[in-house]
């Protein structure tokens, strides 16, 4: 598939994946959700992409939410057009957030709407300072889309989640690092060095420890105790006969680094 409203490569491991519509802010059109899954289902099936960083293209937005003009120019058909566009987006979410590699989200402008969404659904999230969150769902009259109903009131409270989605407030970077929506927050002109060197960390990982970790942090919110226990030791079993398992365990032992490969 080639692609018109994003960018996409990898790079010894890791994959940078770029909305890229900066005239129109980076606005999730229909190309861009369709392109979306296409990657996600790229990054799930592709052993050799251990690490995925997503950004927006240009200095002014990550990702400004979906595109209003489209939905006006739909008409009275805005409610199927919606559907689709978020079936290609949820979709894609979903395959982001269960496979191994991890996704880092580097914001380097506004993230509203579905922005906030893509901001929030990330493994890990470096902002830089100019960068700024608000849901503004409400604001156009709209209910939010794109997970951020799962995963901010899970991340900043219900009564937090509630402010930032009934009243618009608008978060700045440094507010956003301390409700827990992003780790970090770097000068703007370091936000690529500092995703680079995460990122590089994160490839040269054990992978599918990684993933477990993931699936392990997910499935928390909705299980019991036991069950979650089960699950913990039916994954570290499966892990401590991995191919990484073994290298990080003699590793250890021999007081040496390991070299994971991410099998």
């Amino acid at each position: 598939m080639s692609y018109q409203a994003i960018t996409f490569d990898v790079a010894d491991g890791i994959g940078t994946l770029t909305l890229n519509r900066p005239d129109a802010f980076n606005a999730l059109d229909m190309q861009m959700g369709k392109e979306l899954l296409d990657v996600a289902n790229r990054c799930d099936g592709d052993p050799a992409v251990r690490c995925v960083i997503l950004t927006g293209s240009g200095d002014k937005a990550f990702c400004a939410g979906g595109d209003l003009a489209m939905m006006q120019q739909a008409g009275d058909d805005v409610a199927r057009l919606v559907r689709e566009l978020t079936t290609y987006l949820h979709a894609a979410l979903s395959r982001f957030s269960r496979m191994d590699a991890p996704v880092i989200g580097a914001i380097n402008g506004v993230a509203a709407g579905a922005g906030i969404s893509l901001a929030a659904f990330v493994d890990l999230a470096i902002a830089a300072e100019s960068a700024r969150f608000m849901s503004a769902y409400s604001a156009a009259g709209l209910t939010p889309d794109g997970s951020s109903t799962y995963f901010l009131p899970r991340m900043i409270g219900l009564r937090r989640y509630l402010e930032l989605a009934l009243l618009n407030r608008s978060l700045s970077a440094q507010e956003a690092l301390d409700w827990g929506i992003v780790n970090r927050v770097v000068p703007d002109a370091d936000l690529g060095d500092e995703v680079q060197a995460l990122a590089r960390q994160l490839a040269d990982g054990p992978s599918r420890a990684y993933g477990g970790i993931k699936r392990l942090a997910h499935n928390s919110f909705s299980d019991t105790l036991e069950s979650q226990m089960e699950l913990e030791t039916r994954l570290i079993a499966e892990m401590v006969q991995s191919r990484d398992g073994q290298e990080g365990i003699n590793a250890f032992v021999a007081k040496k680094t390991p070299k994971f490969t991410g099998s």
